[in-house]
């Protein structure tokens, strides 16, 4: 499912796991199921062959007869990772190369952070069972999720990356190494798409909605800006003195004083306006879609079709709910190059735009979808992408101050690197686009969704 990398002791301390439960209680399929590799292992082909007729994945007089591989491998931000090989007494096309996911790793509170995420992946996965659904995603062989513990575990087929027709993976911030990067990123944008028309043409019926609400209350929450205006002036800041001490890393022109002084000052705009945007992002529901937050290339996979045009599987499907298209699509674009921004942001909007109409979808004006696109990358990127400078020097604290992107060291650390990558596509968006006079434009519009009056529960910022 994704590059593979061994585990290593050097990656991963020694975690203190005793106290923690070897078996929790699944709230979607009724079965009990190991929390932790460990105790994967130990339940071995009987556990498998309950859970994968469980699930449907193979008739009651099937089963799994053994366990012929099993290896945890290091890769990812959440959770543990392994490869499973199984055997089965009747084959039929049942895959036998396997990958597995466990949201939590007992005893790591970083880890843990993103654990909540399974809950709707597992649901998601199941639900992708179905034979009609609309987009490639890695067959479900079983998954299920328990509250209490905020544990879960999810068993799909593994990607073959290189085999072909698949192509090789594609790592995430590294699209100068991409091959038709135009084609890559339409591929994706169909398949996201696609997964949303189909879901707002009622075809995936009530039982889904009801498993899937829009809930307008909990996405007004989801990445708030986490700071006050002092610690956002301050972050801000810091990018200057970060891109002075690393002349090679950021364009000069994303760190010179009279830009970070503009961004600053459009940055304070935004968090002033913050709920106001949020009240106007989830009040328009045409826009409102299942989607996934974050397919990139590295959430993907990619192969051709009879016509030789390239086609995407997604997969990682963690957080995936009803929300704004404009929110899946930067999630889709948050990673290319600048230039490719520069030169393809506007077309790949309207492509969206045409693939989700085609698809049983609302039909949405370019320009309105560019509008929600643009408030998404500034709230987004206010939010989550501003304290890159620190993460960068905390994971490479001897980095060269004549390093550029290509720098081995840089390179290799996916954190740094992509946060180093993503911080720069913001700053080029916001430049490019100019963001403070959308936000402007946004404020004067006088179609009656605008209140700025209108009051809200504060939300609390986090630490500097």
């Amino acid at each position: 499912m994704e590059r593979l990398r061994p585990t290593l002791s050097a990656q991963r301390p020694a975690l203190n796991r005793v106290n923690y439960p070897d078996q929790v209680a699944g709230q979607l399929l009724g079965l009990h199921f190991p929390s932790n590799p460990e105790a994967l292992r130990a339940g071995g082909a009987e556990f498998l062959t309950t859970a994968f007729r469980a699930s449907g994945a193979i008739g009651n007089d099937n089963r799994v007869t053994a366990v012929t591989g099993f290896e945890e491998f290091f890769g990812g931000g959440a959770g543990r990772k392994l490869v499973l090989s199984v055997a089965y007494e009747k084959p039929d096309n049942l895959h036998t190369e396997l990958f597995v996911k466990y949201p939590r790793d007992f005893g790591d509170p970083l880890r843990d952070l993103f654990a909540g995420l399974m809950e709707p992946e597992t649901r998601f996965a199941l639900f992708s069972r179905r034979p009609d659904f609309p987009v490639a995603v890695p067959k479900c062989y079983f998954a299920d999720y328990d509250p209490q513990s905020r544990t879960g575990v999810l068993v799909t087929e593994r990607i073959r990356y290189g085999t072909a027709p698949i192509e090789p993976f594609r790592d995430k911030c590294l699209d100068y190494e991409l091959p038709d990067p135009l084609g890559h990123y339409r591929a994706l944008l169909e398949a996201i798409a696609r997964l949303a028309g189909v879901q707002r043409s009622g075809r995936f019926g009530a039982e889904f909605e009801r498993a899937f609400p829009f809930d307008t209350s909990r996405t007004r929450e989801h990445d708030r800006i986490p700071y006050s205006a002092e610690q956002l002036a301050e972050k801000i800041a810091n990018i200057g003195r970060f891109g002075q001490r690393y002349p090679r890393l950021l364009p000069a022109h994303l760190c010179s004083a009279e830009f970070v002084s503009r961004f600053a000052a459009e940055a304070r705009e935004f968090l002033e306006h913050e709920q106001v945007i949020k009240r106007f992002l989830n009040s328009r529901q045409d826009f409102i879609a299942l989607c996934h937050w974050n397919a990139n290339v590295d959430n993907a996979w990619f192969w051709r079709n009879a016509r030789g045009e390239l086609e995407a599987g997604l997969l990682d499907w963690g957080s995936v709910s009803q929300m704004n298209v404009a929110q899946s699509i930067f999630g889709v674009l948050c990673a290319v190059e600048p230039d490719f921004w520069s030169r393809h942001c506007e077309e790949l909007i309207r492509f969206f735009a045409g693939q989700y109409r085609r698809y049983g979808g609302p039909h949405l004006e370019t320009h309105e979808l560019r509008l929600h696109v643009q408030l998404f990358v500034a709230m987004l990127g206010l939010a989550w992408m501003i304290d890159a400078p620190s993460i960068i020097v905390a994971q490479l604290p001897q980095l060269s101050v004549t390093a550029d992107r290509f720098d081995a060291e840089l390179r290799g650390n996916f954190l740094a690197r992509a946060q180093l990558h993503l911080l720069t596509v913001f700053l080029h968006a916001w430049q490019l686009e100019d963001f403070g006079a959308v936000l402007r434009r946004f404020l004067a519009r006088s179609d009656g969704t605008l209140n700025p009056a209108t009051s809200d529960t504060p939300v609390e910022r986090r630490p500097a």
